[in-house]
């Protein structure tokens, strides 16, 4: 038995993954219908698609799988409900987004140079990503503190309660999209919350849009000018408020956690979940993988928040997403500028992961120290030109 699968179009390797077993469709995960499922047995999606019985009801649909560490786009309990089999990827994106996070405050003033020299992460969110983020800052000696009543009490290191997170130097933003009582994090980040946050400090969002009131926020930049932003997510997104985006110091298109190895490994879960599903073997190529990074050479003398930065930027150009969102978006109207959001996600590059690289040059003791906080291996070699 073949299994067909619909999948969307920004899914890498279902091909090669899943071999022979299975016969693979692509299609626009924003602009998928119902129709579209007609004798499909498999649907594998990412966080454009909102997965329900509107979508599934009277289809041949019998496993939903989402390349994405979050699924509150996918109402699992209709799809338990209906005996259709789920899978999602937690974890697949943490460290890009980890790395995110840290370009970020890398190309932000002296942030990073603050942080090295004492000043205070608070992370919203203990899941995965903000666990990742945590450890790559302690790694790196750079003191934080979280907030996280979604999970157990107990289970979240350095906890604080939400007003001691928002008054450290820099916010940022893990938790998963929730509206249910007690701990609804749907507009987590009102008004109220962002008058806590320091005009001198920096809010960043990498989890959903709907986490920040992007309305208040606008106004309260409006207002006081501050606290510095960058927003990777929006509210109403492929919907951009170009207002909003002309106040943050960083805007991107949902991209923070779109890294080639982080697609890949979530590709990779969600087949061996779709062919254990279906009751076949995938082919060895289930492990296949990118390939490694190339090297990166550091040159002489780099060494402390300088040596951070050149090692974050070596790997990813954020100001180049910065600058390709607001390309997109400048005298666009609504409809174009939709498409062109969309566009962004569907035809970006293929970024790689720091981790795991290898750095090469002539270091010092503290400078090799950052290097394996970053998660890279040290080589003394130099690299050929």
């Amino acid at each position: 038995m073949t299994v067909r699968v619909l999948a969307d179009e920004n899914i890498p390797g279902l091909e090669q993954l899943l071999g022979p077993e299975a016969d693979v469709r692509r299609c626009s995960g924003r602009r998928l219908r119902r129709a579209d499922l007609d004798g499909a047995d498999a649907l594998l999606v990412r966080s454009v698609t909102r997965v329900d019985g509107s979508l599934l009801a009277g289809t041949p649909v019998a496993f939903v799988g989402t390349a994405t560490s979050g699924f509150d786009h996918v109402d699992r309990s209709w799809l338990e409900s209906a005996d259709i089999g789920f899978a999602h990827a937690p974890g697949s994106n943490a460290n890009a987004v980890v790395e995110y996070v840290l370009t970020a405050i890398a190309a932000i003033g002296d942030t990073l140079e603050r942080l090295l020299e004492g000043a205070r992460v608070g992370i919203v969110g203990g899941g995965r990503v903000g666990t990742a983020l945590a450890r790559r800052l302690a790694a790196l000696g750079i003191d934080y503190c979280v907030y996280d009543p979604w999970l157990p009490e107990g289970e979240v290191a350095h906890a604080a309660d939400l007003s001691q997170v928002l008054r450290c130097d820099i916010v940022s933003l893990h938790c998963e999209l929730t509206r249910e009582a007690p701990w609804p994090s749907e507009h987590l980040i009102d008004r109220a919350a962002l008058g806590h946050i320091g005009t001198g400090s920096l809010l960043i969002n990498t989890s959903r849009g709907p986490v920040v009131d992007n309305r208040a926020l606008l106004q309260h930049l409006g207002e006081r000018g501050g606290p510095g932003v960058v927003l990777d997510v929006w509210e109403g997104e492929p919907d951009i408020d170009p207002p909003l985006l002309d106040r943050v110091a960083l805007g991107t298109a949902h991209i923070a956690g779109y890294s080639l190895d982080g697609k890949w490994l979530a590709s990779r879960m969600i087949c061996q979940a779709l062919a254990g599903h279906f009751g076949f073997v995938p082919p060895e190529g289930t492990g296949a993988t990118p390939g490694a990074p190339p090297a990166v050479a550091v040159p002489e003398g780099l060494s402390d928040a300088p040596l951070v930065r050149f090692l974050l930027r070596a790997r990813y150009d954020i100001l180049r997403d910065d600058a390709l969102l607001r390309g997109a978006i400048a005298g666009a109207g609504r409809l174009e500028a939709r498409e062109r959001f969309d566009l962004l996600r569907r035809d970006y590059r293929q970024r790689r992961e720091l981790a795991a690289s290898r750095v090469c040059g002539r270091l010092g003791p503290e400078a090799r120290a950052l290097v394996h906080a970053l998660g890279c291996e040290y080589s003394p070699e130099t690299l050929e030109p």
